[in-house]
């Protein structure tokens, strides 16, 4: 990707201004017009080497401005901590004036950085599975209490029956 100094002076306009015609100009070269300019810079952008210096840059300074995962753990972490500060607003008891003043995360936004920390490691999963084996087993004990709730009462249904025709038994007993 050799260039010259005018075509990376060019390049480097171009990407800061994505006017073709004015950073043909800016860059150095000799224009009779600016219709000539613009048909040279439409030239120079098609030059390959040029265009290869261009996306080269412009994916360098895009890649700049999208946190990786590295980054977005290190704000997450320094959330998490307290580090991290937040401006807020507040009258001024003495002045009654209104101030600035730079405080840290509250608690919760705190605790929730936490857990999106912990998401992304082992122990979280195996914490998650816990929770779900514990909610599986209480389910599974509420259906047992339930059953065995239906049973007795199907034992005592079974009971008062039984009782009912013995003391009708003994009623038609009596009577004869």
């Amino acid at each position: 990707m050799k260039l010259t100094a005018k075509q990376r002076l060019f390049a480097d306009e171009y990407i800061k201004s994505g006017n073709a015609t004015q950073s043909y100009i800016k860059a150095g070269y000799s224009v009779k017009s600016e219709k000539v300019a613009g048909v040279n810079a439409t030239r120079m952008l098609g030059n390959a080497r040029v265009k290869a210096y261009i996306d080269a840059k412009m994916a360098e300074i895009e890649s700049h401005k999208i946190a990786d995962a590295k980054e977005a753990m290190q704000a997450i972490t320094a959330i998490a901590r307290g580090e991290t500060t937040e401006t807020q607003a507040q009258i001024n008891p003495l002045s009654g004036k209104w101030e600035k003043i730079e405080v840290p995360a509250d608690l919760k936004v705190r605790l929730s950085a936490w857990k999106e920390i912990l998401k992304r490691y082992p122990l979280a999963d195996e914490f998650s599975k816990t929770q779900l084996r514990k909610m599986i087993a209480d389910a599974r004990i509420s259906e047992a209490r339930a059953k065995n709730l239906e049973d007795n009462g199907a034992d005592v249904e079974d009971l008062v029956s039984g009782l009912i025709s013995a003391i009708g038994k003994e009623d038609k007993h009596e009577s004869s």
